[in-house]
């Protein structure tokens, strides 16, 4: 069991630049940056550290889509952009596309949203295809009290996977977001295995005195850690309940090749460049017990 660790770049890191930040990556032993664009320029800066592209984030496809909503002529100019951006990614050595699908309009609900799914978004899985490309969908169920992120639950993901069954749409697999709300991660890791296209090391600790406060409703008068809504927070891997061992056997028996990539979203390791970098070091090690 060897997998590449990763990082997505947090707001202090970002401040670097990208040959000093791929540099220090590098220098702490971590293998793939996930990147919000990918050219040639950003390419020769990852090369020269020796670290790889991981995720790319998929412009129209992360936040608000409009393959959510009925404009055809916004659907249309999303395709266009992104049959000269996958193109590009592909050509730079990447092969993922990070997503997590939010409607324009957020009260909308998530059953109105997977009927515009249906109508147009085999036509982004045909792009994907044509550029040998892989979409990975990300769970996070977005902001209360809507909760409209498509595809954050297993009902959704079933739906969507049966109404989209190209092998490249598939799971960016984050454990921390089904354990806050409430859904077995090792089941959806294993329900879903042939579905996993990547994969965040993020983690979650749950809160009891903030259960008994708030239940599993957002906190009133707001919550007692940043990256929280009451009764949990989120965490570096190692500082929640989620056991990597169990997540390493079981991405290992899928088959899994990609990297698992730190989400740093902690209220202990932000606000500052040492505090950011000191997080991505002790999830990278704490993860390279379990992976490496």
């Amino acid at each position: 069991m060897n997998f590449d660790i990763g990082m997505r770049i947090s707001p202090n890191i970002r401040e670097l630049g990208y040959e000093k930040m791929a540099e220090w990556a590098a220098s702490v032993g971590i293998d793939v940056i996930d990147l919000p664009d990918l050219n040639e320029e950003i390419k020769a800066a990852l090369d020269q550290a020796g670290v790889k592209p991981g995720s790319i984030d998929g412009k129209y496809l992360l936040g608000p889509s409009p393959f959510l909503g009925s404009d055809e002529g916004k659907i249309s100019e999303a395709l266009k952009e992104l049959d000269e951006s996958f193109a590009r990614f592909s050509a730079n050595g990447a092969s993922v596309i990070f997503m997590c699908l939010m409607p324009p309009n957020n009260s909308q609900t998530r059953k109105e949203s997977f009927a515009h799914f249906e109508n147009s978004f085999y036509k982004v899985t045909e792009l994907a295809e044509k550029h040998n490309v892989y979409l990975a969908m990300e769970g996070y169920p977005g902001s209360a009290p809507a909760y409209p992120t498509l595809g954050c639950t297993p009902e959704t993901m079933r739906a969507m996977f049966k109404a989209a069954p190209s092998k490249h749409f598939g799971l960016n697999y984050d454990p921390s977001h089904l354990v806050r709300l409430g859904i077995d991660h090792l089941r959806v890791l294993e329900e879903f295995s042939d579905r996993i296209v990547y994969c965040h090391g993020k983690d979650t600790e749950l809160l009891p005195e903030e259960q008994y406060l708030h239940g599993h409703l957002p906190a009133t008068f707001g919550s007692s850690y940043d990256f929280s809504e009451g009764s949990w927070r989120y965490t570096i891997p190692g500082e929640g309940i989620i056991q990597w061992d169990r997540i390493a056997v079981r991405l290992e028996k899928a088959g899994y090749k990609r990297a698992v990539s730190i989400e740093l979203e902690d209220h202990r390791y932000w606000g500052t460049l040492e505090n950011e970098q000191q997080g991505i070091v002790k999830a990278r090690n704490h993860l390279a017990r379990y992976l490496k």
